[in-house]
């Protein structure tokens, strides 16, 4: 028998392989976080504790200033390389696989599955003017009336506008229009298939009512036969193709479980499942998400209106930039990677004179600016170094704050969150996230976001629990809580309000920068 032990976390690691006889675990999930820079591949036994996790990173392309784009293959070649690694050793307990995806990229295949171009990624700023043309010309309300949603730069639909405008060739060629994990799922199961709350992000999809969209597919001139059948995340789709089968060394009956949009994975992942419940990400973006039992959309289409992993739906804020603009400022700028050491430089709170605007990107909810850029005001002869870090922690949490005052608003009382993503793992910036928002910030006990849901994921579509919320009960467990602090508070209320005002007095430059 092999070895275990367990981590701080609870999460179990091989010290060496299994046994070729035996093995600890009967059964095992696999969750995959497909996200912009790695792909993360967690492996879960049936009682919901972490076995293992396996990383494995990919190249990003800027080919143009606000381009972004990636090699789908890249995807798939790491993927299973990492499942490999992963698996090693209990190859024949693996039952189901499923998905947390980047949401929103346009991945293109010809009438022979190749690949006809990158693919074109949730953060590509390229669309304005088809953004301003759905917007604009054919308008706002019935753009809403048909998804729920307004037009992004991000979104998947202004992006395929922009490729029959600018490479109508290739547009011609499309045969299947995926979305980045959906395109794994089609190599490793040859099921053209997405998820509903995945699909909610591409604006071709009618929320409210879980279908495709005819009028939206009419204006991008596209037929809904181009688009995958879609699932609820914790549906199977089919079985893993024998040759990817054979190549892994698991069995053949392996389930291939739809999976869901990042954010939503992560949700499920935190247990955020409930009505009202709130789950803040600060990953590469930073995300505001309120489970809802219902439908609804926010006056001003500030907040995304989509379908959740658990059959119902959310209301989500997105900032293109959170976690990415300290790995910006730390490893770009600055030139260290001694973050440790860096936050040691930070006085006190509530009390810093620089401001940031953390839209290195663009931005999303709630401005919907993809000319916005990133700007730090207040600087004198005598600011620190501590106090321009202390600045990009704090306007991640003003951005973020942003959002909540929309969701605040519409009548939502959010009053408590829980936290993922490598930004959470900072217990300052989990301070200054809950003092900044006047929330109580929980984290939790096995905190691997889109890979934790999607492993749960796996688990409820081959039987495990009845559904995502007994999922959540049986495995998620709050092991820290961030009360707000009334004077500091105070203090950040101030600061706030003066963040406020920096966006519309920087706003008719951007154009011109």
């Amino acid at each position: 028998m092999a070895e275990i032990k367990y981590n701080d976390d609870r999460a179990i690691s091989f010290l060496c392989p299994f046994d070729q006889e035996e093995s600890i675990m009967d059964q095992c999930f696999i969750g995959i976080d497909l996200g912009t820079s790695a792909v993360k591949l967690l492996l879960m036994d049936d009682t919901g504790r972490i076995v293992k996790t396996v990383s494995r990173e990919y190249p990003l392309s800027f080919p143009q200033p606000g381009w972004s784009e990636q090699d789908p293959d890249d995807w798939f070649t790491q993927s299973i390389d990492g499942l490999k690694e992963l698996i090693s050793g209990c190859e024949q307990a693996v039952r189901g696989i499923s998905f947390g995806g980047q949401m929103h990229g346009l991945v293109v295949l010809d009438d022979e599955d190749r690949v006809i171009r990158p693919a074109i990624l949730w953060n590509d700023g390229r669309t304005g003017e088809e953004c301003e043309y759905l917007n604009g010309t054919i308008g706002k309300d019935v753009i809403s009336a048909e998804t729920g949603n307004i037009a992004f730069a991000g979104f998947t639909a202004p992006k395929l506008l922009w490729m029959r405008k600018h490479e109508p060739e290739n547009f011609e060629r499309i045969e299947k229009i995926m979305l980045p994990k959906d395109y794994l799922i089609y190599k490793l199961s040859g099921v053209h298939a997405t998820d509903a709350s995945d699909a909610s992000g591409m604006l071709l999809y009618d929320v409210k009512n879980r279908k495709w969209s005819e009028k939206m597919c009419e204006l991008c001139g596209i037929r809904e036969e181009q688009l995958a059948e879609v699932y609820e995340s914790y549906e199977a789709v089919g079985e893993i193709l024998p040759s990817i089968a054979d190549e892994l060394g698991i069995r053949k009956d392996v389930l291939i479980i739809a999976g869901a949009g990042d954010n939503a994975a992560a949700a499920i992942g935190t247990g955020t499942i409930a009505d009202g419940d709130c789950n803040i990400s600060l990953g590469t973006s930073g995300t505001i998400f309120i489970a809802a039992d219902d439908f609804s959309v926010d006056e001003a289409n500030a907040l995304h209106s989509f379908a959740h992993a658990s059959g119902r739906y959310h209301l989500m804020g997105c900032m293109l930039s959170a976690a990415s603009c300290n790995k910006w400022w730390m490893e770009d700028i600055l030139r260290d990677e001694d973050m440790a050491s860096a936050q040691k430089e930070i006085g006190d709170l509530g009390k810093n004179h620089i401001y940031f605007l953390p839209y290195l990107m663009g931005e999303r909810s709630p401005h919907n600016d993809p000319l916005a850029r990133a700007a730090f005001v207040g600087m004198s002869m005598d600011s620190t170094r501590g106090e321009m870090l202390q600045a990009v922690f704090e306007g991640v949490a003003f951005g973020l704050r942003d959002s909540l005052e929309v969701a605040r608003a519409a009548g939502l009382n959010i009053t408590k969150t829980k936290i993922c993503g490598g930004g959470a793992k900072s217990p300052l910036w989990r301070r200054i996230i809950a003092n900044v928002m006047n929330l109580t910030v929980e984290t939790v006990e096995a905190e691997e976001g889109p890979a934790m849901g999607g492993a749960m994921l796996a688990a409820v579509g081959c039987g495990v629990w009845k559904d995502v919320k007994e999922a959540a009960a049986a495995v998620v467990r709050v092991s820290g809580t961030e009360e707000p602090d009334a004077e500091l508070v105070k203090l950040y209320e101030e600061r706030y309000r003066t963040f406020r005002k920096i966006y519309p007095a920087l706003k008719g430059i951007y154009p011109e920068v």
